[in-house]
């Protein structure tokens, strides 16, 4: 009777492996640049011709092998780094698994050519397809030389997938721009088809670094950032104001421990620290280092290790939202000078970090505490306009026609014009001691636009953005600091779960009352909601319930209620506050800059707009050619 199940071939179990760990050209150069990274290589040179097809060798200054050492390091699950089970659960390096080398061989033709300072001489491996085909003594420099010709030469299938030249260079490009970033002090130079694309010297500091990389005009747009959190955290790294965005995901550089990771959970939290700052589709700039206790995060989920699992997932994703929005909030009230897209541009400078970071906190304005017991009043969910926390009201004003003109001074007071939802932003309305309070008043263009003098700057402050963000801040700052006021249904939703969902309901029906949602067990894996917060009785309450489940599954906290809040008092605020053409007086300019003053995030409206623009003396004298 023939066996159904064997052993398969050594060689068969290093292609499979490779197909696991090598993708691409990219994924050698990563697996081979880690390697050197964790040699402690200073100097680290990347070569490849015909975008890592046919050549890609790696040469680094690190420490190198001894013969017994090289040789090893060719066969599976073959590592200096592990020795012990707990070794695995505190990993300090970045590869440890010892099977990218063994992988890697064994879909083209391989060198090694390594030595020890200690030694006279060095050693050469030559292998081809996983096999070794010939070892000998040689004349080489400290270090390591690994050489990679013809990738997956015996393996046509995977070959065909590779796309042209220019293309895979541009992934390896992209890998060894993230290692680069993660080690400023190591000199990295990339080298195609014998020319050199680039060269980055050892730097002492981050910002040199991403300057280099990513580019200084970008780099006058970040702002430096260092948190210590609970647990032994830290955050540090670069972030970029609201004016610097982009379409995609490509300007997000984050490292766990000095390892690039595309983390759901980072990921998760950087929109959160950005929400309401950014144009619905554009994504910051950062480069940011998240570092903790290697036992609380586990980065051997995936081959590639660019996913990790976090034991205290919801810690890690508040201290990430709060640092980003307490440096955000304290550091875009000044600007430079306008880009030139017209927007604000800020020089990087170290930015202080907040004065206390909780241990643990949710996202900002959440509250912690129950509120307190309200008034429920039985009826059904109806289809008409939710009512305004307060009722606010505004005077109107004779559209002008002047392009810049001082508007009459006889006009409604200041209170009449903010209304009593954004009187508790206005702590002091005399206040002239703040940037925006301290500007002289030129005048108004438009009726739209305040023209506005700071020393020698001059700026441009759109009326109708600024007072958005205060209304806003101040609407959000109200509602959250009450309670949550509530709507008992008539007929309760009963609303069915999936098994683990169902989970995540029982241990989140606490979270969930205290935004207004009570959810009773309803049998199985059934709840019946019988209470709403009545702000939102006009949204799709099943599909924002189980949206919100779903995040709370996979990350264990969830913002979506928290953002259909915002988006109702998003529309508040954006019909109740100041209008374009609308003429203000000289006392009502003046009380929207003290405004300005208090409001946090004012540099940009809750659309991610900006509300002002500066213009240096030399800017202004270069548009008329005088500078």
């Amino acid at each position: 009777m023939s066996h159904r199940i064997h052993i398969l071939p050594e060689a068969l179990c290093n292609q499979i492996a490779a197909g696991e760990v090598v993708e691409r050209p990219a994924s050698v150069v990563k697996e081979l640049v880690e390697n050197s990274l964790d040699a402690g290589a200073t100097r680290i040179q990347v070569e490849v011709e015909s975008g890592g097809k046919r050549l890609i060798r790696v040469t680094d200054n690190g420490c190198g092998m001894p013969r017994e050492d090289a040789f090893l390091c060719l066969e599976r699950h073959a590592t200096s780094k592990v020795r012990a089970e707990q070794d695995l659960f505190r990993l300090t390096t970045l590869g440890f698994r010892g099977e990218a080398l063994p992988s890697i061989a064994a879909v083209s033709r391989f060198a090694l050519r390594t030595r020890v300072a200690e030694a006279l001489e060095g050693w050469e491996i030559i292998a081809e397809g996983g096999t070794v085909k010939r070892a000998s003594e040689a004349g080489v420099p400290t270090g390591t030389s690994i050489e990679i010709r013809n990738l997956f030469f015996n393996t046509p299938a995977r070959r065909k997938f590779l796309r042209r030249d220019e293309t895979e260079l541009g992934h390896i490009g992209e890998t060894l721009t993230r290692l680069a970033l993660s080690s400023p002090e190591v000199c990295f130079r990339f080298v195609h088809n014998d020319r050199l694309l680039w060269e980055v010297n050892r730097q002492k500091a981050l910002t040199e670094r991403v300057a280099e990389l990513l580019g200084r005009q970008v780099i006058r747009e970040m702002l430096c950032l260092d948190c210590q959190g609970p647990e032994g955290m830290r955050l540090r790294g670069l972030i970029s104001l609201p004016s610097l965005s982009r379409a995609g995901l490509g300007g997000i550089f984050t490292f766990i421990n000095g390892r690039f990771i595309r983390d759901r959970v980072v990921q998760h939290a950087l929109g959160d620290g950005y929400r309401n700052l950014l144009e619905k589709g554009r994504h910051p700039v950062l480069v940011l280092f998240l570092e903790l206790d290697p036992s609380q995060v586990d980065v051997n989920v995936h081959p590639t290790k660019h996913e990790v699992r976090f034991r205290q997932q919801a810690m890690v994703h508040d201290f990430i939202v709060q640092s980003l929005r307490d440096h955000l909030s304290t550091s875009t009230q000044e600007a430079d000078m306008p880009g030139d897209n017209g927007s604000f541009r800020m020089p990087v400078r170290e930015s202080s970090p907040p004065a206390r970071i909780p241990a643990v906190r949710h996202a900002p304005y959440t509250p912690m505490v129950d509120p307190p017991d309200v008034s429920k009043e039985p009826a059904p969910v109806s289809q008409s306009a939710p009512q305004p926390l307060v009722k606010e009201t505004l005077p109107h004003y004779p559209v002008g026609q002047g392009a810049l003109e001082e508007p009459e001074v006889a006009s409604p007071s200041e209170s009449d014009l903010f209304g009593t939802a954004v009187q508790p932003a206005l702590q002091d309305q005399t206040k002239t001691s703040g940037f925006f309070a301290g500007l002289r008043i030129l005048g108004q263009y438009r009726n739209s636009y305040l023209v506005c003098q700071s020393d020698q700057d001059l700026l441009l402050i759109d009326q109708h953005a600024a007072h958005e963000r205060i209304g806003f801040e101040s609407l959000k700052q109200q509602y959250l600091a009450g309670s949550v006021e509530r709507q008992l249904l008539l007929f309760p939703m009963v609303l069915e779960f999936d098994f683990r969902q169902a989970r995540v309901v029982t241990e989140h029906r606490e979270a969930l009352s205290r935004f207004g949602f009570e959810l009773e067990h309803f049998g199985s894996n059934a709840f019946a909601i019988k209470e709403l917060p009545r702000m939102l009785k006009e949204a799709d309450v099943e599909r924002l319930v189980r949206d919100v489940v779903d995040e709370l599954a996979a990350i264990g906290r969830s913002q979506l209620i928290e953002q259909e809040f915002e988006r109702i008092l998003l529309k508040m605020a954006c019909h109740g506050m100041l209008r374009a053409n609308q003429r203000l007086s000289p006392e009502e300019m003046q009380a929207l800059l003290n405004a300005m003053d208090e409001a946090p995030f004012i540099s940009h409206c809750p659309h991610g707009r900006p509300t002002f623009l500066r213009w240096t003396l030399g800017d202004v004298e270069r548009l008329f050619k005088r500078a």
